[in-house]
């Protein structure tokens, strides 16, 4: 039997000469160039906000505005923490609690449906997917009435309780869990735990959760961030003594006089929390990603 150049590179190497070209290849000039310009686009609000944050009062109107930091953005930063009207500590804790609950609420409860979307049959799950997936078409400030209503009814107005509830679940969540599922786990380890007579429960537990770690990783960053930056409903249902973050900073420019250099404070002080979560996850959510790409 004949054997190939390309067969024999292949068995001589591991890998075929394609493979190994593409491994070989590194990006030019252009495509560093254009991720750096994107890299500055991204950096700079926050610049303009170190900017304006560690000014004064009149920073933000000089026509002649200094592009160097000012000396003032630690005392501004102190006039956001110890202002009676934002109660920024009971807002970071707020904030910090209440992502972190829709966070793994959302990414046990995705996990679970999609698992039972992607691998169980059942009558009628493409009809009730389609559902799920359907009601995200709708905007939430069309509930925002009833939803008022009942947590009113229920005593829950001005509660954080009332912004958790609400965001236990992500339709998002579910579609997204569904799509890595199906595509990760073989229907032969499934079929091999229930050889060795792990309940379906236990069969999740131990192949499913493990194999969607990679996209439930992701899933909890994203749902972290956004329930720590919404704005809208938090603004609606609590109250000035109980806020999150976002609520809280938007009582810094509730009077006649704005002063952005506060403003802007406030503004990197709540972003702070996010960059440091970015930091210890990053390496982790990146590891993982790529343990969920590479296949043996």
């Amino acid at each position: 039997m004949t054997t190939t150049a390309t067969e024999t590179v292949t068995q001589a190497t591991g890998r075929t000469p394609r493979a190994r070209a593409i491994r070989g290849t590194r990006p030019g000039f252009l495509v560093y160039g254009v991720l750096g310009a994107f890299l500055l686009a991204c950096l700079f609000p926050y610049y303009w906000s170190l900017l304006i944050g560690s000014g004064d009062s009149y920073t933000i109107r000089d026509p002649h505005m200094s592009w160097i930091p000012g000396g003032n953005l630690w005392e501004n930063m102190q006039k956001v923490m110890t202002d009676p009207a934002v109660n920024f500590w009971q807002a970071l804790w707020n904030s910090v609690w209440s992502s972190a609950v829709i966070a793994a609420s959302v990414v046990f409860f995705s996990t679970l449906a999609g698992w039972a979307f992607a691998k169980l049959k059942f009558t009628g799950s493409n009809v009730l997917l389609v559902f799920v997936i359907a009601t995200m078409a709708v905007p939430m400030q069309l509930g925002v009435v009833p939803l008022y209503i009942l947590f009113s009814d229920l005593g829950w107005t001005g509660q954080i309780g009332a912004i958790i509830v609400p965001a236990l679940t992500s339709a998002f969540g579910v579609f997204w869990m569904t799509q890595y599922l199906r595509q990760s786990v073989p229907d032969e380890l499934i079929e091999a735990a229930r050889v060795d007579g792990a309940t379906q429960f236990r069969t999740f537990l131990t192949v499913g959760l493990p194999a969607a770690r990679p996209a439930a990783a992701m899933l909890a960053l994203f749902t972290f961030v956004s329930s720590w930056n919404n704005f809208f409903w938090p603004f609606i249902v609590l109250d000035r003594s109980n806020p999150t973050l976002p609520v809280a900073l938007s009582l810094l420019q509730s009077n006649y006089f704005v002063d952005y250099s506060v403003v802007l404070a406030g503004v990197l002080l709540s972003t702070i929390p996010l960059l440091i979560l970015f930091v210890f996850a990053g390496k982790q959510l990146v590891s993982g990603i790529m343990a969920g790409a590479v296949k043996g």
